[in-house]
């Protein structure tokens, strides 16, 4: 009865391993445990054993059927689990998956290696206000009331005396204001103008500029300091040319170019075939700023500078539409 237990055992097992759903462990429960089943009719056959042998083959069906229903509810329940759409437990000795990292932003990565770059020149970056008053913007960088940019079509006014700044030169003048010569300082920050958007121009746009006030500075200081940054920047050798310009904040005043950094000045459509690329403008501090800020324009002398940084990181990283920064693509944003 041993032999014929153990043979109806690997049976069930080998049924139950290739069940694949609860009707197929019921078959299995009717064929072996039903009253008509292979067990039953096993019992059935104790009666005609011999007196010795009658209680070891009840003993071994018995011990038979209550594997056997093991069996049966243990399948049944690991199949409903899986049906249910609980998986198995997780393996904590399986790799993690790793999430994406961001990357810092084009333009915030350019602007902080400009600041960088001007560190190592002995400048101090400082801060300004986005909303800023008249008085900051225009009056104390010696725009006059008729000046094209305190026009409501070119700036964004809050009120009559709060504005947006369109420029980060505020920041220059509360600088003064609070400090005595020397001074070196970059400002950089976000500013807004209302210009019609296109491949180079934005309502919201990136800025640095830059101021240095001591006894004795020259437009040769302006020069080194420039020229040292625009090498140092887009690492390459780089012819720097100044062409006279106007701007009511300094006097005299300049245009910035230096020479292509997509052909090496040898003429392409990013700098019209010309060779040179206009980056900046910048100038001697105007006296009439100086009397403003209560500094002695009879002792002191100052440079100053301003660039886009949008228009520096296009150029750098060779982008033809500076919108593409501010679109949110990831897949864009990514590269840098």
């Amino acid at each position: 009865m041993q032999q014929v237990a153990n043979t109806i055992l690997r049976a069930v097992e080998r049924r139950l391993r290739q069940a694949t759903d609860i009707d197929s462990v019921e078959q299995v429960r009717v064929q072996y445990l039903g009253r008509k089943g292979s067990i039953a009719k096993e019992l059935a056959k104790i009666p005609a054993l011999p007196d010795d042998e009658k209680p070891t083959a009840g003993r071994e069906l018995n011990n038979l059927k209550q594997r056997v229903s093991e069996l049966i509810e243990e399948t049944r329940s690991r199949l409903t689990t899986e049906q249910a759409g609980v998986g198995p437990r997780p393996d904590p000795t399986m790799p993690g998956l790793r999430r994406p990292r961001g990357t810092i932003h084009p333009i915030s990565r350019t602007m902080e290696e400009m600041v960088d770059i001007f560190r190592t020149l002995g400048f101090e970056a400082v801060e300004g206000p986005e909303v800023e008053t008249d008085w900051y913007n225009f009056e104390a960088l010696n725009i006059p009331a008729d000046h094209p940019a305190r026009d409501d079509w070119d700036t964004f006014y809050i009120t009559d005396d709060t504005l947006l700044r369109p420029h980060t030169s505020p920041g220059q003048i509360r600088v003064m204001e609070s400090r005595r010569p020397p001074l070196r300082i970059v400002v950089p920050g976000r500013c807004f103008r209302r210009d019609t958007e296109d491949a180079r121009h934005f309502s919201m746009f990136h800025q640095l500029e830059g101021l240095m006030v001591d006894e004795g500075v020259s437009f040769g200081d302006l020069k080194a300091v420039l020229h040292i940054f625009l090498r140092q920047f887009f690492r390459q050798e780089l012819d720097v040319r100044f062409e006279p310009d106007f701007f009511p904040f300094t006097e005299p005043s300049a245009q910035v170019h230096c020479t292509c950094v997509i052909c090496q000045g040898k003429g392409c459509q990013t700098c019209s075939y010309s060779g040179w690329l206009e980056l900046l403008g910048c100038g001697m501090v105007d006296p009439n700023v100086f009397e403003a800020v209560g500094y002695d324009a009879e002792r002191y002398t100052g440079f100053a500078f301003g660039m886009g940084a949008d228009r520096i990181a296009m150029l750098k990283h060779q982008i033809p539409d500076g919108r593409l920064f501010f679109q949110g693509d990831v897949r864009f944003l990514s590269q840098f």
